[in-house]
Protein backbone atom coordinates (compact mmCIF):
# COMPACT_ATOMS: atom_id res chain seq x y z
CA UNK A 1 0.00 0.00 0.00
CA UNK A 2 1.52 3.01 -1.07
CA UNK A 3 2.49 5.55 2.17
CA UNK A 4 0.43 8.42 0.40
CA UNK A 5 -3.14 6.37 1.13
CA UNK A 6 -2.24 5.21 4.38
CA UNK A 7 -1.54 8.64 5.27
CA UNK A 8 -4.62 10.09 3.95
CA UNK A 9 -6.54 7.14 5.58
CA UNK A 10 -4.73 7.49 8.74
CA UNK A 11 -4.80 11.71 8.43
CA UNK A 12 -8.86 11.27 8.10
CA UNK A 13 -10.03 8.52 10.83
CA UNK A 14 -6.89 9.15 13.77
CA UNK A 15 -6.02 6.16 15.83
CA UNK A 16 -6.16 4.36 18.82
CA UNK A 17 -2.98 3.75 21.28
CA UNK A 18 -2.87 1.25 22.73
CA UNK A 19 0.32 2.87 24.98
CA UNK A 20 -0.29 6.50 24.58
CA UNK A 21 3.00 7.84 25.87
CA UNK A 22 5.15 5.96 23.55
CA UNK A 23 7.14 8.12 21.71
CA UNK A 24 7.30 11.93 21.31
CA UNK A 25 4.47 13.78 23.09
CA UNK A 26 1.30 14.47 21.95
CA UNK A 27 -0.35 17.70 21.47
CA UNK A 28 -3.91 18.72 23.37
CA UNK A 29 -5.41 22.02 22.53
CA UNK A 30 -3.43 25.43 21.12
CA UNK A 31 -2.68 26.40 18.05
CA UNK A 32 -2.18 23.73 14.94
CA UNK A 33 -1.60 21.14 14.50
CA UNK A 34 -3.14 19.63 17.70
CA UNK A 35 -4.83 16.80 19.12
CA UNK A 36 -2.27 15.19 17.10
CA UNK A 37 0.51 12.75 17.76
CA UNK A 38 4.18 12.79 15.23
CA UNK A 39 4.29 9.13 13.19
CA UNK A 40 6.95 7.98 10.95
CA UNK A 41 5.83 6.48 7.91
CA UNK A 42 7.67 4.77 5.28
CA UNK A 43 10.10 8.00 5.57
CA UNK A 44 7.78 10.57 5.67
CA UNK A 45 7.01 12.08 9.46
CA UNK A 46 3.34 13.06 9.65
CA UNK A 47 0.75 14.20 12.39
CA UNK A 48 -1.85 12.07 13.60
CA UNK A 49 -5.53 12.80 15.02
CA UNK A 50 -5.37 10.63 18.25
CA UNK A 51 -7.17 13.07 21.03
CA UNK A 52 -10.51 13.61 18.62
CA UNK A 53 -13.58 12.12 18.80
CA UNK A 54 -13.48 10.70 15.49
CA UNK A 55 -9.96 9.19 16.63
CA UNK A 56 -11.36 7.54 19.57
CA UNK A 57 -13.64 5.68 17.11
CA UNK A 58 -11.09 4.53 14.69
CA UNK A 59 -11.06 1.54 12.89
CA UNK A 60 -7.00 1.71 13.30
CA UNK A 61 -5.05 1.16 16.35
CA UNK A 62 -1.15 0.94 17.09
CA UNK A 63 -0.03 -1.21 19.07
CA UNK A 64 3.18 -0.47 22.28
CA UNK A 65 6.60 0.20 20.29
CA UNK A 66 9.43 -1.71 20.45
CA UNK A 67 12.75 -0.43 22.25
CA UNK A 68 13.72 1.47 18.71
CA UNK A 69 9.51 3.25 18.40
CA UNK A 70 8.23 0.72 15.51
CA UNK A 71 5.27 -0.01 16.36
CA UNK A 72 2.79 -1.91 14.20
CA UNK A 73 -0.93 -0.62 13.14
CA UNK A 74 -3.90 -2.77 12.93
CA UNK A 75 -7.08 -2.13 11.22
CA UNK A 76 -10.30 -3.87 12.82
CA UNK A 77 -7.77 -6.70 14.04
CA UNK A 78 -5.41 -7.27 10.85
CA UNK A 79 -1.84 -5.92 10.25
CA UNK A 80 -2.47 -2.57 8.18
CA UNK A 81 1.39 -1.02 8.12
CA UNK A 82 4.22 -0.40 10.30
CA UNK A 83 5.18 2.95 11.78
CA UNK A 84 7.83 4.58 14.33
CA UNK A 85 7.51 6.70 16.93
CA UNK A 86 9.89 9.60 16.95
CA UNK A 87 11.79 10.15 20.46
CA UNK A 88 11.82 12.93 22.65
CA UNK A 89 13.71 16.02 21.54
CA UNK A 90 16.58 16.62 23.72
CA UNK A 91 15.99 20.50 23.71
CA UNK A 92 12.61 19.86 25.46
CA UNK A 93 14.58 18.68 28.78
CA UNK A 94 15.35 22.23 29.08
CA UNK A 95 14.23 25.53 30.81
CA UNK A 96 15.32 29.28 30.44
CA UNK A 97 17.24 30.94 33.46
CA UNK A 98 13.78 32.63 34.84
CA UNK A 99 12.39 28.63 34.51
CA UNK A 100 10.25 28.79 31.63
CA UNK A 101 9.93 25.37 30.12
CA UNK A 102 11.51 25.63 26.51
CA UNK A 103 8.60 23.20 25.29
CA UNK A 104 6.22 26.37 26.61
CA UNK A 105 8.20 28.14 23.89
CA UNK A 106 8.55 25.98 21.54
CA UNK A 107 7.74 22.20 19.98
CA UNK A 108 9.39 20.05 17.75
CA UNK A 109 6.28 19.42 14.97
CA UNK A 110 8.57 16.97 12.94
CA UNK A 111 11.66 15.21 13.02
CA UNK A 112 13.68 18.64 11.68
CA UNK A 113 11.57 21.71 12.48
CA UNK A 114 10.72 23.98 15.32
CA UNK A 115 7.54 25.70 15.63
CA UNK A 116 6.34 27.97 17.47
CA UNK A 117 3.25 30.44 18.22
CA UNK A 118 4.80 33.59 18.73
CA UNK A 119 1.52 35.54 20.48
CA UNK A 120 -0.84 33.11 22.10
CA UNK A 121 -3.81 35.27 21.61
CA UNK A 122 -5.47 36.74 18.62
CA UNK A 123 -7.65 40.21 18.49
CA UNK A 124 -11.16 37.67 17.56
CA UNK A 125 -10.54 34.74 19.91
CA UNK A 126 -12.42 35.91 22.51
CA UNK A 127 -15.34 37.23 20.64
CA UNK A 128 -17.74 34.63 20.08
CA UNK A 129 -19.06 36.73 17.12
CA UNK A 130 -15.24 37.12 15.27
CA UNK A 131 -13.41 33.91 16.24
CA UNK A 132 -12.76 31.31 13.64
CA UNK A 133 -14.96 28.51 14.56
CA UNK A 134 -12.03 25.83 14.31
CA UNK A 135 -9.44 27.84 16.41
CA UNK A 136 -8.64 26.59 19.81
CA UNK A 137 -5.33 29.04 20.00
CA UNK A 138 -6.07 29.64 23.68
CA UNK A 139 -6.30 26.35 24.87
CA UNK A 140 -3.04 25.51 25.41
CA UNK A 141 -2.41 28.80 27.25
CA UNK A 142 -5.51 28.28 29.46
CA UNK A 143 -4.13 24.58 30.55
CA UNK A 144 -0.79 26.49 31.39
CA UNK A 145 1.54 24.41 28.84
CA UNK A 146 2.53 27.58 26.96
CA UNK A 147 2.83 31.80 27.95
CA UNK A 148 0.95 34.45 25.61
CA UNK A 149 3.83 36.43 24.53
CA UNK A 150 7.42 34.49 23.36
CA UNK A 151 9.98 37.41 23.44
CA UNK A 152 12.73 37.58 20.46
CA UNK A 153 15.41 36.64 22.97
CA UNK A 154 13.41 33.24 24.11
CA UNK A 155 12.52 32.40 20.51
CA UNK A 156 16.47 32.61 19.82
CA UNK A 157 17.32 30.74 22.74
CA UNK A 158 14.72 27.69 22.36
CA UNK A 159 16.13 27.83 18.25
CA UNK A 160 19.66 27.37 19.36
CA UNK A 161 18.96 24.57 21.95
CA UNK A 162 16.84 22.70 19.32
CA UNK A 163 19.54 23.31 16.41
CA UNK A 164 22.38 22.37 18.45
CA UNK A 165 20.83 19.13 20.59
CA UNK A 166 18.03 17.83 18.02
CA UNK A 167 19.18 18.95 14.59
CA UNK A 168 16.14 21.05 13.46
CA UNK A 169 16.81 22.41 10.02
CA UNK A 170 13.91 24.77 10.08
CA UNK A 171 11.23 26.67 12.00
CA UNK A 172 8.12 28.12 12.05
CA UNK A 173 6.58 30.95 13.15
CA UNK A 174 3.25 31.70 13.26
CA UNK A 175 0.85 34.07 15.51
CA UNK A 176 -2.32 34.97 16.53
CA UNK A 177 -3.42 38.35 15.45
CA UNK A 178 -2.66 41.54 17.01
CA UNK A 179 -4.13 44.55 16.89
CA UNK A 180 -2.29 46.69 14.31
CA UNK A 181 -2.56 47.37 10.65
CA UNK A 182 0.79 45.34 10.46
CA UNK A 183 -1.60 42.14 11.33
CA UNK A 184 1.77 40.24 13.50
CA UNK A 185 4.29 41.47 10.80
CA UNK A 186 6.11 43.68 13.31
CA UNK A 187 6.49 40.90 15.95
CA UNK A 188 7.37 37.99 13.50
CA UNK A 189 10.14 40.67 12.00
CA UNK A 190 11.30 41.17 15.13
CA UNK A 191 11.97 37.86 16.47
CA UNK A 192 13.23 36.68 13.04
CA UNK A 193 15.85 39.00 13.47
CA UNK A 194 17.21 37.77 16.75
CA UNK A 195 16.73 34.06 16.08
CA UNK A 196 18.90 34.53 12.80
CA UNK A 197 21.58 36.76 14.87
CA UNK A 198 21.77 33.59 17.28
CA UNK A 199 21.63 30.68 14.79
CA UNK A 200 21.67 30.25 10.68
CA UNK A 201 17.85 28.77 10.80
CA UNK A 202 16.03 28.87 7.93
CA UNK A 203 12.46 30.42 8.90
CA UNK A 204 8.96 30.25 7.95
CA UNK A 205 6.46 33.30 9.20
CA UNK A 206 2.88 32.89 9.15
CA UNK A 207 0.59 35.81 9.83
CA UNK A 208 -2.47 37.69 8.42
CA UNK A 209 -2.39 40.06 4.64
CA UNK A 210 -0.52 43.13 6.42
CA UNK A 211 -2.55 46.09 5.39
CA UNK A 212 0.85 47.52 3.78
CA UNK A 213 2.39 45.49 1.31
CA UNK A 214 5.90 46.98 2.48
CA UNK A 215 5.77 44.38 5.43
CA UNK A 216 6.78 41.64 3.15
CA UNK A 217 9.53 43.53 2.36
CA UNK A 218 10.75 44.18 6.08
CA UNK A 219 9.69 40.66 7.05
CA UNK A 220 12.66 39.15 3.84
CA UNK A 221 15.52 42.19 5.31
CA UNK A 222 14.64 40.57 8.91
CA UNK A 223 15.46 37.13 7.68
CA UNK A 224 12.57 35.35 7.27
CA UNK A 225 12.76 33.41 4.60
CA UNK A 226 9.26 31.84 3.49
CA UNK A 227 5.47 32.98 4.24
CA UNK A 228 2.36 31.77 4.97
CA UNK A 229 -0.75 33.74 5.02
CA UNK A 230 -3.96 31.30 5.21
CA UNK A 231 -6.78 31.41 4.07
CA UNK A 232 -8.65 28.30 5.56
CA UNK A 233 -11.79 28.40 3.14
CA UNK A 234 -12.61 29.05 0.05
CA UNK A 235 -15.92 29.59 -0.57
CA UNK A 236 -16.65 33.28 0.33
CA UNK A 237 -19.96 32.57 2.06
CA UNK A 238 -18.41 29.51 3.84
CA UNK A 239 -16.03 31.53 4.95
CA UNK A 240 -18.38 34.58 6.66
CA UNK A 241 -20.45 31.08 8.12
CA UNK A 242 -16.98 29.64 9.89
CA UNK A 243 -14.72 32.83 10.04
CA UNK A 244 -16.85 35.76 10.83
CA UNK A 245 -13.98 38.11 11.81
CA UNK A 246 -11.29 36.81 9.22
CA UNK A 247 -13.20 36.95 6.66
CA UNK A 248 -13.29 40.52 6.77
CA UNK A 249 -10.08 40.52 4.82
CA UNK A 250 -11.56 39.33 1.71
CA UNK A 251 -9.97 36.93 -0.85
CA UNK A 252 -8.94 40.00 -3.06
CA UNK A 253 -6.37 41.47 -0.17
CA UNK A 254 -5.25 37.68 0.30
CA UNK A 255 -4.39 37.43 -3.97
CA UNK A 256 -3.21 41.57 -3.48
CA UNK A 257 -0.77 40.25 -0.89
CA UNK A 258 0.17 36.94 -2.22
CA UNK A 259 1.39 38.19 -5.49
CA UNK A 260 3.41 41.42 -3.62
CA UNK A 261 4.97 38.23 -1.20
CA UNK A 262 5.94 36.13 -4.43
CA UNK A 263 8.13 39.37 -6.03
CA UNK A 264 9.83 39.10 -2.85
CA UNK A 265 10.23 36.01 -1.11
CA UNK A 266 10.01 33.92 -4.84
CA UNK A 267 8.45 31.19 -6.80
CA UNK A 268 6.96 28.73 -4.54
CA UNK A 269 7.93 30.24 -1.56
CA UNK A 270 4.68 31.88 0.02
CA UNK A 271 1.61 29.30 0.60
CA UNK A 272 -1.49 28.73 2.43
CA UNK A 273 -3.11 26.51 4.45
CA UNK A 274 -6.38 25.05 3.06
CA UNK A 275 -8.68 23.04 5.10
CA UNK A 276 -10.43 20.32 3.45
CA UNK A 277 -13.62 19.23 4.75
CA UNK A 278 -15.78 22.64 6.05
CA UNK A 279 -17.82 22.64 3.23
CA UNK A 280 -16.00 23.58 0.24
CA UNK A 281 -16.17 21.34 -3.00
CA UNK A 282 -13.48 19.44 -4.36
CA UNK A 283 -14.06 21.72 -7.11
CA UNK A 284 -13.96 24.89 -5.31
CA UNK A 285 -10.74 23.99 -3.74
CA UNK A 286 -9.36 22.55 -6.82
CA UNK A 287 -10.54 25.71 -8.84
CA UNK A 288 -8.43 27.83 -6.20
CA UNK A 289 -5.68 25.98 -6.18
CA UNK A 290 -4.96 26.58 -10.24
CA UNK A 291 -5.24 30.23 -9.30
CA UNK A 292 -2.37 29.72 -6.46
CA UNK A 293 -0.21 27.90 -8.12
CA UNK A 294 -0.16 29.71 -11.53
CA UNK A 295 0.97 32.79 -9.53
CA UNK A 296 3.40 30.99 -7.46
CA UNK A 297 1.63 30.36 -4.02
CA UNK A 298 2.23 26.92 -3.13
CA UNK A 299 -1.55 25.57 -1.34
CA UNK A 300 -1.32 23.28 1.53
CA UNK A 301 -4.27 21.02 1.14
CA UNK A 302 -4.75 19.57 4.83
CA UNK A 303 -7.92 17.34 6.08
CA UNK A 304 -9.66 19.00 8.46
CA UNK A 305 -9.68 17.96 11.88
CA UNK A 306 -12.10 18.70 14.61
CA UNK A 307 -10.75 19.73 17.82
CA UNK A 308 -12.51 19.48 21.16
CA UNK A 309 -13.50 22.79 22.93
CA UNK A 310 -14.07 24.51 19.86
CA UNK A 311 -17.73 25.12 18.03
CA UNK A 312 -16.56 22.58 15.28
CA UNK A 313 -15.25 20.06 17.76
CA UNK A 314 -18.70 17.69 16.46
CA UNK A 315 -17.94 18.31 12.59
CA UNK A 316 -16.91 15.54 10.87
CA UNK A 317 -13.56 15.54 8.93
CA UNK A 318 -13.27 14.19 5.37
CA UNK A 319 -13.67 11.00 3.92
CA UNK A 320 -9.67 9.35 2.11
CA UNK A 321 -11.70 9.14 -0.82
CA UNK A 322 -12.40 12.97 -0.83
CA UNK A 323 -8.95 13.99 0.19
CA UNK A 324 -7.19 11.68 -2.66
CA UNK A 325 -9.89 13.67 -5.12
CA UNK A 326 -8.08 16.78 -4.39
CA UNK A 327 -4.40 15.68 -3.21
CA UNK A 328 -3.82 13.77 -6.04
CA UNK A 329 -4.75 16.60 -8.85
CA UNK A 330 -3.20 18.87 -6.56
CA UNK A 331 0.34 17.43 -6.63
CA UNK A 332 0.14 17.30 -10.83
CA UNK A 333 -0.17 21.15 -10.44
CA UNK A 334 2.09 21.73 -8.07
CA UNK A 335 4.41 20.04 -10.31
CA UNK A 336 3.94 21.40 -13.50
CA UNK A 337 4.15 25.01 -11.56
CA UNK A 338 7.71 24.01 -10.74
CA UNK A 339 6.88 24.28 -7.27
CA UNK A 340 7.64 20.90 -4.31
CA UNK A 341 7.59 20.53 -0.89
CA UNK A 342 11.36 19.77 -0.91
CA UNK A 343 11.75 23.15 -3.02
CA UNK A 344 10.88 25.07 0.11
CA UNK A 345 13.01 26.97 2.46
CA UNK A 346 11.06 26.79 5.75
CA UNK A 347 7.59 26.00 7.00
CA UNK A 348 4.50 23.91 7.36
CA UNK A 349 4.39 22.85 3.56
CA UNK A 350 8.19 21.76 3.71
CA UNK A 351 7.31 20.01 6.70
CA UNK A 352 4.42 18.41 4.80
CA UNK A 353 3.29 16.54 8.51
CA UNK A 354 -0.35 17.39 8.18
CA UNK A 355 -1.12 16.20 4.87
CA UNK A 356 -0.24 14.05 2.62
CA UNK A 357 0.08 16.30 -0.17
CA UNK A 358 3.51 16.02 -0.08
CA UNK A 359 3.46 12.00 -0.48
CA UNK A 360 1.25 12.65 -3.73
CA UNK A 361 4.40 14.81 -4.97
CA UNK A 362 6.79 12.10 -4.58
CA UNK A 363 4.60 9.65 -5.73
CA UNK A 364 4.27 12.10 -9.47
CA UNK A 365 7.75 12.74 -9.08
CA UNK A 366 8.37 8.81 -9.27
CA UNK A 367 10.76 8.97 -6.83
CA UNK A 368 11.21 5.18 -5.39
CA UNK A 369 9.65 5.10 -1.58
CA UNK A 370 12.70 4.23 0.31
CA UNK A 371 12.48 0.79 2.53
CA UNK A 372 11.48 0.97 5.93
CA UNK A 373 13.68 -0.11 8.35
CA UNK A 374 12.78 -2.68 11.12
Amino acid sequence: MLAAEVITDLQTYGIRLMNPSAGAESRRGGAGPTDHKALSIDGLTVMVPVHTATAFQSPFVADAPDEKGFANIYKEGRFFFKVQFPPKAKFLDLSTAEGIPYGHIAQLHSKDVLATTVLQTCIRYKSRHKTCKFCAIGQSLAAGRTIAQKSPQQLAEVARAAYLLDGVKHMVMTTGTPPGKDRGARILSDCAHEIRSAVDLPIQAQCEPPTDNHWHLRMKEAGIDSLGMHIEVVNPDLRKKIMPGKSQVPLEKYFESFNIAVEVFGWGQVSTYILAGLGDTAEEIIEVCAKLTSIGVYPFVVPFVPVTGTPLESHSPPSPTFMRSILEPLAEMIQASGMGADKIKAGCGRCGACSALSAFERIKKMIPREPLAC
